[in-house]
This record gives structure tokens, C-alpha cells and sequence, in this order.
């Protein structure tokens, strides 16, 4: 059994999520799928114009790991435009750079990435409650099923 994979960071859900070439209908259209942490890729690289080592501190990765996302984005890129296929964002192995909650109290508070894969809240720091819920954007999953660890409260 292979390890584990690690979570991406990412800052950023793009809102549009599915493009498609005009005036192909939908039934006949092969699909690729770039995930977040792909499209994060290539925000950071290509968007944003950082270097790739700052890329990847961002996305806390590798620098290798980084070019390895980064070339696969660009491919599947590549693919969509040049064979007319239908590009789909989703999915992918990434947890939001903060995530925001709220206890049953009304309290909310946020939680920086590097402490949330390391330990998840489970009591609201201002009044202890257990009963905790994560606030959008609560969109999280592993590989191409989108399976993942769900929002609390969801």
C-alpha cells in the first residue's frame, strides 16, 4: 500500500469551474479534469508570476512536487484546447489556506492551514463547545471521486 497523500495548500476557488468549446454539444465531448490544486498551480506560476520555489512554499510542496503539478496542469491545459475536449475543475488533495468556524454559540474563528493538518479544532476556543461546524468554502476531496474528509455540521 502506497503512503498516504499529503494536503495542498491553496488560497484561491476559482468560481467558474467547467469550460467547453462553443457550439460542440455537451453529449459529444470528451472531458478533462484539472483539480484545485492544479488550477492553484497554475495561478501562482503562470497568474500571479511567482517563482517556482515560492510556488511551492505557498502550496506547501515540494519545488519538485510543484513542477510535477505544474506540468500536469499544462497538459491536461494542452489537451482540453487542442483536441476540443471540455475542461472541469474539481476535486484533487487540498484544504483551503484558512479555513473559518463556527460553534453552535454563534462564535467564529479562523484556522491557519499549518494548524489545521496538523490538529483539526474539535472545541471552540472561546467557549469549549464540541459542537463545532467549518464555514465555506468547505470543498474538499482525494483523487478523481472527490471522496475526502467532509465539513463537520454538513
Amino acid at each position: 500500500m502506497g503512503r498516504q497523500p499529503r494536503w495542498r495548500r491553496v488560497d484561491f476557488l476559482p468560481q467558474v469551474t467547467y469550460f467547453k468549446p462553443a457550439g460542440v454539444p455537451l453529449a459529444h465531448l470528451k472531458e478533462v479534469r484539472l483539480s484545485i490544486e492544479e488550477a492553484e498551480a497554475i495561478r501562482l506560476k503562470d497568474i500571479e508570476g511567482l517563482e517556482q520555489k515560492d510556488c511551492a512554499q505557498k502550496m506547501s510542496v515540494s519545488r519538485p512536487t510543484f513542477a510535477r503539478i505544474l506540468l500536469s496542469a499544462r497538459q491536461k491545459m494542452a489537451d482540453a484546447l487542442l483536441n476540443g475536449k471540455a475542461l472541469r475543475i474539481e476535486g484533487g488533495n487540498y484544504e483551503m489556506a484558512v479555513r473559518r468556524f463556527r460553534c453552535g454559540n454563534g462564535h467564529e474563528w479562523e484556522v491557519p492551514f499549518e494548524v489545521m493538518i496538523k490538529e483539526p479544532p474539535e472545541l471552540c476556543p472561546t467557549c469549549s463547545t464540541p459542537d463545532i461546524m467549518a464555514l465555506w468554502p468547505c470543498r474538499l476531496g482525494w483523487g478523481m471521486g472527490g471522496r475526502g474528509r467532509r465539513c463537520r455540521g454538513r
